[in-house]
């Protein structure tokens, strides 16, 4: 949607296209190397790693117009980063396996084409678990932080405040008393996400459950749009976490990130 030009995503394509490409340092020395994405739309029952030097688009999506199928994103891919991925996962002790054939879905095509339409930052796609196991998926995030010192970006695709389908097109995500939901949920991650302490926001994510409205947000067995962040910010470490909300259909999308500064 944000690629047709949706409306009702106008603010996150916005950001995608400005605010995205600063905090990755996009077109400056500190660029990045390549980028590792997280992607919501690829659950397996262990870490799997895009490893081709190309990889073909996969366009897992349906009953949208014809332009939507003829979507290109050339960016590279980074067979060499792929191996440091894995050779990072498996020192960690995280099961692992390398994917070379595998193509990109959305999740990794429609943000990366609005973050870098020049298409020259390399791209490793990594997989969730279908396990939706916050522990290990914290633990994932945690082996790859040892990437970012070589100037390599982890990032997560997914839609962590809301993605209940259902809801959304019902109409139920436009009433007040969802909306209040909403604010209280954002404001259960927002606390995880900006805790600075590793071991405590660690804690917090691996309840997240628990959280108020978190079967709401994301029914049961449909965490996969979740895990993304939770993959970040086990990646973060002692990096302070900031965050930006972007409206989407009345309702605040919140992104959160760690960088260096």
């Amino acid at each position: 949607m944000p690629l047709l030009g949706d409306p009702s995503h106008k603010e996150i394509t916005k950001s995608l296209k400005t605010k995205v490409p600063k905090i990755l340092g996009l077109g400056t020395k500190e660029s990045p190397k390549a980028i590792v994405l997280v992607t919501a739309h690829w659950s397996t029952s262990k870490v799997t790693i895009s490893s081709g030097s190309k990889h073909s688009l996969l366009y897992d999506y349906y009953g949208f117009p014809p332009e939507s199928y003829e979507i290109t994103h050339d960016a590279p891919g980074s067979p060499e980063v792929a191996g440091l991925v894995e050779k990072a996962l498996k020192e960690a002790g995280v099961e692992c396996e390398k994917n070379a054939e595998r193509e990109w879905d959305h999740g990794v095509f429609v943000p990366m084409k609005l973050i870098d339409p020049k298409a020259q930052t390399p791209i490793v796609q990594l997989s969730v678990l279908a396990s939706e196991s916050p522990s290990q998926s914290y633990a994932i995030g945690r082996a790859l932080s040892t990437l970012r010192s070589q100037n390599i970006a982890i990032v997560g695709s997914g839609f962590a405040t809301f993605h209940n389908l259902r809801l959304m097109f019902d109409g139920t995500s436009s009433t007040p008393k969802f909306k209040q939901q909403n604010i209280e949920w954002s404001n259960a991650v927002s606390d995880a996400a900006m805790t600075d302490n590793d071991a405590e926001r660690e804690r917090k994510f691996e309840s997240w459950r628990s959280w108020p409205g978190s079967y709401v947000m994301h029914p049961r067995g449909g965490a996969e749009h979740f895990l993304p962040l939770i993959v970040c910010a086990g990646a973060a470490g002692e990096t302070k976490g900031k965050k930006y909300a972007d409206d989407f259909r009345g309702t605040d999308m919140w992104s959160y990130y760690w960088d260096e500064e």
